[in-house]
Formats: structure tokens, sequence, C-alpha cells
């Protein structure tokens, strides 16, 4: 089978289209036929690297799992014996990062939780586009950030791959939204239910005299102090994305203004769980309350223009590979 493999930490031009032997399932596995994949910035760090300590991880050296991608939609081809929620035929879609990464190929062989039906009202390019982003921004807003109906919202970095997603669920729990992003991505905004948009091109989102119940940091610089000010007295901020001081400010300054104040401050890493894939994010979808929003849709050959675009951060919405 054809996979796009990475030997060694890099650029895009690392990656390369090779003939890999195709997977033989295991007892408690799914062989799936890969239709697409998507991109995420899990997938930039297993790229390049970068930051350095997530090599403990990935390989200190050089990668430890040499297909990446892990978002995919597919079909089932074959079940080991053991596997009881899948058979031949089934459309699937899921999240490998927690079980070797490898959706950057036209097959793989995976743990059955890893994987759940694909809904019916999705394509399979919009289904590889769901999981990770998807479930990021569910955990954050209700794992993290206790969102609860009637409060004000607000996402920095709301045009990207979980900012879509982050605003149509905060929309879908009650919530008021404010998003923030630059100019050509207020209208994509608009269009999945925000109810005011801050172009950060013409306004600075740490200046306005509003605040929130809740922030959700999935892009920016601004720093902690800068987010506090726009919290409510016992409101909540989340980082989930940004720039590394904004990331070491949470991680440090966070758990001492939690301590010490009403106002709560922290990060947030996600934890791919086949519940809030199938129970909560396919019922959403399936409902018409989340739709993934695509910027580009690149051929499986095309990965090194893909992650070349992606690596840019101006993506409005998923890229998605076409394998």
């Amino acid at each position: 089978m054809k996979a796009v493999v990475s030997d060694q930490y890099g650029p895009p031009d690392v990656l390369q289209l090779q003939e890999v032997k195709k997977p033989v399932p295991k007892d408690n596995q799914v062989l799936v036929k890969i239709h697409a994949v998507s991109l995420n910035f899990g997938n930039l760090v297993l790229l390049k690297g970068e930051p350095f300590l997530a090599r403990f991880a990935f390989g200190l050296t050089k990668p430890k799992y040499r297909i990446p991608g892990g978002d995919i939609s597919g079909r089932v081809e074959a079940v080991g014996k053991n596997v009881t929620q899948f058979q031949p035929g089934d459309e699937v879609f899921g999240d490998l990062s927690g079980c070797g990464w490898g959706g950057f190929a036209e097959y793989v062989a995976v743990p059955e939780d890893a994987l759940v039906l694909k809904p019916a009202n999705l394509s399979c390019e919009e289904a590889a586009a769901v999981p990770m982003a998807g479930v990021t921004a569910l955990q954050g807003l209700r794992d993290k950030g206790k969102i609860q109906s009637g409060q004000k919202v607000l996402i920095n970095g709301a045009s990207g791959g979980v900012g879509t997603f982050a605003v149509q669920i905060a929309k879908s729990f009650g919530a008021e939204v404010t998003g923030v992003c630059s100019t050509r991505n207020i209208d994509i905004l608009q269009s999945i239910g925000a109810d005011d948009v801050i172009d950060y091109t013409k306004e600075d989102v740490t200046k306005k005299t509003k605040t929130f119940d809740l922030i959700v940091g999935v892009n920016g610089h601004h720093s902690i102090s800068d987010y506090k000010r726009l919290l409510n007295p016992n409101g909540t901020f989340v980082h989930i994305g940004g720039s590394g001081s904004q990331m070491f400010q949470a991680m440090a300054l966070g758990p001492w203004i939690s301590l010490t104040e009403k106002k709560k401050v922290g990060t947030f890493l996600q934890r791919a769980n086949q519940k809030d894939l199938l129970i909560l994010m396919k019922e959403l979808i399936e409902d018409g309350k989340v739709k993934p929003v695509i910027d580009r849709c690149y051929k499986l050959d095309e990965v090194k223009e893909a992650f070349s675009y992606f690596a840019e951060g101006h993506a409005q919405g998923k890229v998605v590979l076409s394998v």
C-alpha cells in the first residue's frame, strides 16, 4: 500500500510517499481502508519534533511513529475475531493519536475503541475533519471550562480547526459566543453562529470593556494578565493553543491564580475518547448543530503542500487529505 513516511524530524520535505506493507489486523483490531485524513497541530509536532519536550513521547532522535496522521475516515475492510462493534463495510471515523497514529496511508489496523460509525450526513472528508479538533473543543469547553447555558464566551482563534468547532459547540450549550479572527474570516464565523465577531486586525480584544464568563484561547499571543482583565469575577480562561510564552504563563501562573483568586486559569490537552466522539460529537453533527468547516482538500501525494499551507497557521477551519 501507499503511505506517507517520516524517518527524520524536519520541514514537510522530509515526508516521503512510499510503498509499505499492508497491515494485518490483530484479534482486537479493525482494518480500515482510509478515504480521508485531516491535519492537526499534533501532526506538526510529530513532523518537526518541536517543542523538544515532545520528543520524549514521539522519539528522541527520530520519529517513533513513521506514518503520521491521526484523524481518519474510511470503510472497514476486515475485523479481528474479538471485534464486536464493527463489521466489514461499515463506514467509520476516529482518532488514532492514542494508538500509534498511521493515518497518512491507504490502510490502517487499529483497536476498535479508536473508531465510531461515521455520521450519515457527512462526507468522508468532513468526517475526517472532526475527531481531534472537535473533541478538543468539546472537552475544553465542557470539562475544563464548565460551560453553562447563558454564559458569555470568548473564543480567540475562532476561525481555525478547533475554533470553528468551539464556536458551534458553545452555541449548542446555549452560550452567547464572541469570536476573534482576521477580516477574511468574519463571514465564516457569522455563518456558523457567532453572536459577535472581533476583527483582531482592527481591534485589540484585550482593550474591550466587555467581560466574559469563559475565554478559550485557541490561538494568539496575549498574556495571561490580559485575559484575566477580560474575565468576570468568577470567570475561567482555558488555554488550548497559542504562543509558547502564553502556554508557559498558563502552566506556571495558572495554578496560583486559580488557588488565590475566584478566577480560574488553566491549560488543556485533549484526550482521545470514543464516548465523546460517538455519543456527543456524532449526536451534535447528526442534529445539525455542528458542521465541519474545511478550508482546503489535498490528495495524498500533495502532503508536502498540505503541510506547508497548514504550518502557515491561517487555515479557515480544517485542512484535509483525500486518500
